[in-house]
């Protein structure tokens, strides 16, 4: 594997939990053009690099000459001089416990051409919108918070799930950012409340089951209907399933290229 191939650095690694961490990666000698918020890059490692030691047995072995590629969507703005990835360890995966393993100043392999239809720039800017995510899903909505979404018109929501609060990634950002900014609600959730040292004072339900709470409601400021709201949804299919069943019955639809919808979807 040529060197040349890993055309990027590690330049910071953030560790969220024992399963999640932020990376921050910077090109080395080339400049990522200017990307919507929402869109995605390519990461890569050859299978020659080791992996983690809190990786489980691969599940498929990997060509030690061949490169490992996996698309993650940007959390940073096209502003920053470094590209933020939010990314969750599949212990008997081929790219991420190769990712884990790396440390600050080692070298990694990164697309030059940002893609991706999951941006707010075609939804009007005085719709409501409603940013749903699961894990690691959250990282295209910090980009876009982060880019120019919190000076829209209509209001801004973020829903957020996850089992545990310390897997809650950007928890301390997002509830300083709705604190900041009036428009802008940050509603996270966790399914598994016994297990929080601390307690846990905030939403113990799956996203769905919050949806319709009249609380929910009076907690945003308005109504999520078709007329007045785009949803965007990323993360566990599971999830992203169930809440397109949930809205089909209050009249939202997918969002699609010739056939414009609310409904926007992203599944990893």
């Amino acid at each position: 594997m040529a060197k040349i191939e890993l055309n990027s650095l590690i330049t910071n690694i953030i560790k969220v939990s024992a399963s999640m961490r932020i990376i921050r990666v910077k090109p080395d000698e080339w400049n990522l053009p200017e990307f919507k918020a929402g869109q995605f890059v390519v990461l890569g490692l050859p299978g020659s690099a080791p992996r983690s030691s809190d990786a489980t047995e691969e599940f498929q072995k990997q060509d030690p000459d061949k490169m490992i590629r996996r698309a993650y969507s940007i959390a940073s703005s096209s502003t920053d001089e470094y590209v933020e990835f939010y990314i969750s360890i599949v212990r008997s995966g081929s790219l991420t416990p190769r990712i884990f393993n790396l440390e600050i100043g080692d070298r990694i392999y990164m697309s030059q051409k940002p893609t991706g239809m999951f941006t707010l720039d075609q939804v009007d800017e005085n719709q409501n919108v409603v940013l749903i995510a699961t894990g690691t899903g959250v990282a295209p909505y910090m980009s876009m918070l982060r880019t120019d979404a919190l000076h829209r018109k209509g209001r801004i929501v973020i829903i957020q799930g996850a089992a545990n609060s310390w897997d809650l990634g950007y928890f301390s950002e997002l509830k300083l950012l709705s604190n900041m900014f009036p428009k802008f609600t940050y509603y996270p959730t966790i399914t598994e409340p016994d297990k929080e040292p601390a307690g846990w004072s905030g939403d113990t339900r799956f996203i769905e089951k919050i949806w319709d709470d009249p609380k929910f409601i009076e907690k945003i400021g308005f109504e999520p209907k078709p007329d007045n709201t785009h949803i965007f949804l990323c993360g566990n299919p599971n999830m992203i399933n169930s809440m397109k069943e949930t809205l089909y019955k209050d009249g939202f639809k997918d969002h699609k290229r010739r056939e414009p919808g609310q409904i926007h979807a992203e599944e990893f």
